[in-house]
């Protein structure tokens, strides 16, 4: 059974984040799990578990805004959503190889977790990087059926929210944790473009180091998530020229589950998936 303790740490900025350390026995590799848009890092325990229990470190951590990272006040809470990959990221990353010296470093990223990997300053200290359901954000290339869905959140509730609490509430019609104005107002401008944040790389976005980014990425994609298609998950690992990459579509029925969808991966039932996944971290 992996030994687990909450820890805080510092982001390159100061700012104070939360975050779990999961001690496997023997352990010879340790890995980052970062999460996707609004999941709190207790949303990835099962895994994190399980992965331990294999004989890794695990450090799953939130976001600043989210979980055991959010400030007092949501609403008067500055910051941008790049923040995420350029401060907490790389501050995660650090903290992962304190508790865990000489060990190879890779990680598992989710959604988000597999777009900012490239605003890390030391992204070079992780060996590789398993993304799960990782996909481009633009709304017209996910499928059709939940286009409704995120143009309401886009136009309406978010908007609505914002003016109504200072930021974006969870509940019954966004289902992630509270989100902070300045993530939900960049997510919103890169979703709305073909692009996503591609065309931003250039200039508004620097610094940066996707083009730096050379160790190996598999993307695990799933046919029902209706966000990270095949599509979509091709157009994000173009933002890592450099980094030799492939996708994997996994259905359902490859692990006699019902559903994935975005966030089913990690959900109990999946372990034949997990199983493939630490395979492939380690090598």
């Amino acid at each position: 059974m992996a030994a687990v303790r909450d820890v805080r740490f510092a982001a390159l900025d100061g700012y104070d984040l939360g975050g779990r350390v999961y001690g496997g026995e023997a352990p010879t590799i340790a890995v980052l799990v970062t999460s996707g848009t609004g999941f709190p890092q207790g949303f990835y325990e099962r895994f994190a578990r399980n992965v331990a229990a294999r004989g890794a470190v695990v450090l799953t951590y939130d976001f600043r805004g989210i979980g055991a990272s959010r400030p007092e006040d949501l609403a008067a809470m500055a910051m941008d959503y790049p923040d995420w990959g350029r401060l907490d990221m790389p501050a995660a990353l650090n903290t992962l190889a304190a508790h865990a010296p000489g060990l190879p470093i890779v990680h598992v990223g989710h959604s988000v977790g597999g777009h900012f990997a490239g605003f890390m300053p030391n992204h070079d200290r992780i060996e590789r990087h398993a993304f799960i359901s990782v996909g481009s954000g633009y709304w017209g290339r996910h499928h059709r059926s939940y286009n409704p869905i995120e143009l309401f959140f886009w136009f309406g509730y978010g908007p609505w929210s914002l003016r109504r609490h200072g930021y974006v509430k969870g509940g019954s019609l966004w289902r992630g944790a509270d989100l902070p104005r300045g993530v939900y107002m960049t997510w919103r401008r890169w979703c709305l473009k073909p692009d996503y944040f591609a065309d931003e790389l250039a200039r508004r976005l620097r610094p940066h180091a996707f083009d730096d980014v050379r160790s190996p990425i598999r993307s695990w994609i799933f046919p029902d998530d209706p966000i990270a298609t095949p599509r979509t998950g091709a157009d994000m690992l173009k933002v890592y020229p450099n980094a030799p990459s492939e996708i994997v579509v996994r259905g359902p029925a490859d692990f006699g589950v019902a559903r994935i969808g975005h966030e089913g991966a990690f959900r109990r039932g999946l372990e034949p998936l997990w199983d493939e996944i630490w395979d492939w971290l380690k090598g």
